[in-house]
């Protein structure tokens, strides 16, 4: 087959050419040999308007395309170039499509060549690419491209990502070339012609392994070792006791190292914590240098005493920065290895002999098929066998659950044990000073049977604030419908020839089926509890219908506690919770007889019918998971958890949820963790209000007389940096109705954002008024010229929506609970943040409400223990978003005048550095904006 290829690029007036649309631009840029030898671009009229987001989108108008050729006048040059070509491009079959459309019209035959779709080989060879945006992948290889969304700067692009993902293709291991033929069929383009010169090539001459892969069980894989323990032969280092010692080694290591005190406090407070075998906890206000002021007292401590020290976040994100970008620079600082260890849950991790046995199945399904792919390529990269370095399609995802590290009760390990990510992550970790992971898993190994890590006496606690709510979700439970309904499916009726099909097929002739359900009773279990799972949920909703007609404004969305139905309600729902818990019972007990009478044939088994009664073990683990949460959410009592359910009217039984959770896991904290321990450092940005650490210290039910406590302010002059503005002109919150509230706030927002121009962040302690409030700004029409994003409406993950708002100058983010912490958004990209209301829990959010009658129940003061401060630390969170640097400057302006009128509001102001408030209508607060930003 012909090297050569043409790489093309269109710009539209539209998505869909069987619609009506034209093309613009057209691009070319043709390959032969590595090299580009021929580039070919015209502008097309297309003989209607382009819109005008197509306008902003590539910068092409009206007036540059109307003396522009038609596409027919250039058809004749669009087919030579294609002549004996692959056509390449980026999203191929968005280009193809457009092409041939416009070729028949023109009178030619079309383009029936080969194909070959970058984002499809940019997903093979770099299978752990944040992005696959053409943007991002040019700019991650270094490569101009200095005009996104014209047609000859992508398709130029596109062609030379294109050179590299061949360079990449042909750097891989024969066998691995092997693997990727066979799979390749089931893609989109034409890889496999590819793939098939590749081969041929490198069959043609003797193979010599790139360096640190071996070849096992016929897959190629980066060869790994487990973490060696420090040597007890290097010096214990020691602890620079001195703010100058301390100031000259970071000196010596960061030349440009600019003092912070509390930093160096910091550090003080964490090692004599270790050392005096205390709990503290310690605020570090954003800009201390927190990580760096827990991490070197703790490996310093760890290497002196020879203890082992675990180091828990609650974000993934801040795991993974602590590994690849803290410790290597403390280990600059130090100048030995930091011998640290990021262990994560079982899932997390790839078992090799599943997925090897996966390679052995036959599967059209796209995704399945590119993801094995994907982890072909991985494989030869690999250090640790994280799912978290993949960058997986949620059907990619999906099929990660067949191939995830767990018990193989039928699948053989003993080839890949030595190799084996989740035990070598482990034993790395006895060997380890330092083992970093995160609350949720830190909170699983509490129990007994979850060992997961190596015994440790001390820990940090980073983003301390949020433990008790990963308690809460660790020691709670629930059932939601969507999730039942899928695993019902999975198993499904005899007739829809799924898991039940497939076993009743497997253990005919094979085993004797004495003493276990005749097929047709199995199908009519099956049947029967799919019925008492939709009777349950639609009895759950008929409640909760009930709560939405009730509620006094409008919204799809309803929580209501089970103490809120009547008694005789909740009996016929503890009445239908039984049978469904049952008949759970009775499909576990049969499916377990099938597979014991299969047992004993495990060895005679074909691989994929090994990994079917893998998959059906899987299943009635998931079973015994969900009775298990019916019996500690409906049966659980009302006095020590909180019971309740949430569902969206819109969809009702497909997004209903029970929830259980313990009203406070004070005692589950202090009895499991900290009285196990002998020093545990809780640290965040915040944790005090109003200069007292006593709320977070009976949150985590920490002894307040023997619990030690440090608060380290922020180096940041907020006092220089920042202003505080409350409209005076807006109605008080609670006193109109929400509808003329959220009118209100959408006159100030667009003259605020038209004043600030962008770079404003809105946040809502609701998603149904941020969506109103969307709608309103965006029919408005004043604010076409900025880009909107909203959580819950724009699509994508919290980090995509950040990055398209930093990818913006003019652009205003809404963001409800999620945005009011963990976003880092440094510098210009944000200088005004906007709180619609002070962040109180709703009064009826059903946790809140049975944790306010606990605390009434022993004569405390609900509102002044609990609601406010709960409230006071999520405002500091907020107000923490906006200065990351000490160079930024910005803007917050609250809606909310509770602030500044009701008694408590001081308690808001109080604990956040002092900052100037200014009072005033909007047209003052307009001004202000205006002069403090410009």
């Amino acid at each position: 087959m012909s090297n050569k290829y043409v790489v093309v690029d269109l710009e539209t007036t539209g998505n869909s050419a069987k619609k009506g649309d034209k093309i613009i631009q057209f691009a070319a840029v043709v390959m032969e040999g590595g090299k580009i030898i021929d580039q070919y671009s015209s502008l097309l009229n297309p003989g209607k308007e382009i819109p005008a987001f197509i306008e902003e989108l590539t910068g092409l108008n009206d007036s540059m395309v109307s003396d522009a050729p038609v596409f027919a006048e250039i058809a004749p040059k669009v087919m030579e170039l294609l002549e004996d070509a692959y056509f390449v491009a980026h999203n191929v079959l968005f280009d193809l499509s457009f092409l041939q459309e416009e070729l028949l019209d023109a009178g030619f035959p079309g383009f029936y060549g080969p194909v070959i779709d970058t984002v499809e080989l940019a997903r093979t060879v770099l299978p752990c690419s944040d992005s696959y945006k053409l943007s991002d992948l040019s700019a991650k290889e270094g490569i101009m491209h200095d005009r996104p969304h014209q047609a000859d700067s992508d398709a130029y692009a596109t062609a030379k990502l294109l050179h590299i993902f061949l360079e990449r293709l042909e750097e891989l291991p024969l066998t691995t070339i092997k693997q990727l033929l066979k799979l390749s069929g089931g893609l989109k383009s034409d890889l496999d012609l590819i793939l098939e010169d590749i081969l041929l090539k490198k069959q043609g001459t003797a193979e010599r392994l790139p360096e640190g892969i071996e070849i096992h069980n016929g897959i190629a894989i980066k060869a790994g070792g487990v973490l060696e323990a420090a040597s007890s032969r290097l010096p214990a280092p020691v602890y620079p006791a001195g703010s100058r010692e301390k100031e000259d080694m970071l000196k010596k290591a960061f030349p440009d190292y600019e003092l912070r005190p509390g930093q160096l406090a910091m550090m003080d407070a964490v090692y004599q914590s270790f050392l005096n075998n205390e709990h503290t906890l310690v605020e570090a206000g954003t800009g201390t240098g927190k990580t760096l002021g827990y991490l070197l007292p703790a490996i310093i401590f760890a290497r002196q005493e020879g203890a082992r020290v675990l180091i828990s976040t609650y974000t993934v994100q801040l795991q993974e920065q602590l590994l690849s970008k803290d410790l290597p620079l403390l280990e600059k600082l130090l100048g030995f290895p930091a011998n640290a260890v990021l262990l994560k849950g079982r899932k997390h991790y790839l078992s090799l002999a599943r997925f090897e046995q996966s390679l052995n199945e036959a599967d059209d399904n796209y995704d399945t098929t590119l993801t094995k792919m994907q982890i072909l390529v991985w494989l030869t990269e690999t250090a640790t066998g994280d799912v978290d370095e993949l960058n997986l399609s949620s059907g990619g995802a999906v099929f990660w659950n067949k191939i995830q590290n767990g018990d193989s009760k039928f699948i053989s390990e003993s080839g890949w044990k030595s190799r084996d990510f989740y035990n070598r992550a482990r034993k790395s970790a006895e060997n380890a000073d330092l083992i970093i992971t995160n609350h949720a898993m830190l909170l699983n190994s509490l129990s007994g049977e979850n060992q997961i890590f190596p015994s440790y006496d001390y820990a940090v606690i980073d983003e301390g604030h949020q433990f008790s709510k990963a308690a809460g979700k660790h020691f709670g439970f629930s059932i939601d419908y969507l999730s039942l309904r899928l695993l019902l499916g999975k198993i499904g009726l005899y007739d829809q020839k799924q898991l039940l099909y497939k076993l009743e097929r497997l253990l005919e002739g094979r085993a004797a089926m004495d003493g276990a359900a005749h097929p047709f009773e199995l199908n009519r279990l099956v049947a029967d509890l799919q019925y008492e799972m939709d009777e349950f949920f639609k009895l759950v909703g008929i409640y909760g219908k009930r709560k939405l007609k009730a509620r006094k404004y409008a919204s799809s969305k309803i929580s209501f506690r089970l103490t809120d139905i009547t008694p005789r309600d909740f009996k016929a729902v503890e009445a239908s919770a039984e049978r469904f818990s049952f008949l759970v019972l009775d499909l576990i007990s049969a499916l377990e007889d099938r597979l014991q009478l299969l047992v004993p044939l495990t060895g005679e088994l074909a691989p994929g019918d090994q990994a079917l009664l893998e998959e059906i073990s899987a299943c009635i683990g998931e079973l015994r998971d969900v009775r298990e949460s019916i019996r500690k959410t409906i049966f659980a009592g009302q006095t020590a958890c909180a019971v309740w359910v949430e569902l969206d009217g819109r969809a009702m039984q497909n997004a209903t949820t029970v929830y259980s959770q313990p009203i406070t896991v004070a005692g589950n904290l202090r009895d499991g963790f900290f009285n196990q321990k002998k020093s545990a450092v809780i640290t965040s940005a915040t944790l005090s209000v109003g200069q007292s650490f006593d709320y977070i210290m009976d949150e985590l039910g920490l002894d307040r007389f023997s619990c030690q406590t440090e608060l380290i302010e922020s180096p940041f002059d907020y006092a220089s940096q920042v202003r505080l503005a409350v409209p005076s002109d807006l109605p008080e919150i609670n006193s109109v109705p929400q509808d003329e509230y959220v009118s209100a706030i959408t006159e100030h927002i667009i003259s605020l954002a038209e004043a600030a121009k962008g770079r404003m962040l809105i946040l809502f302690t609701s998603h149904d008024m941020l969506r109103r409030t969307y709608e309103l700004v965006k029919e408005s029409g004043f604010l076409e010229e900025y880009v909107l994003i909203a959580q819950g409406i724009t699509s994508g993950s919290r980090t995509r929506l950040t990055r398209n708002f930093q990818r913006f100058d003019k652009s205003i983010l809404f963001g409800t609970s999620s945005f009011w912490e963990g976003v880092d958004i440094p510098g210009e990209d944000l200088s005004c943040l906007v709180m619609v209301r002070l962040p109180f829990s709703p009064p009826d959010e059903p946790l809140g409400e049975a944790r306010k009658e606990a605390i009434q129940s022993r004569g405390g003061r609900p509102f002044s223990e609990h609601a406010l401060p709960e409230a006071v630390l999520r405002f500091k969170q907020g107000v923490g978003r906006l200065i990351r640097t000490k160079n930024d400057r910005g803007i917050i302006i609250v809606f909310d005048r509770r602030i500044v009128t009701a008694s408590y509001g001081r308690a808001f102001l109080d604990s956040i550095p002092s900052i100037p408030v200014k009072v005033s209508p909007l047209d003052a607060i307009v001004d202000l904006v205006e002069d403090w930003l410009q």
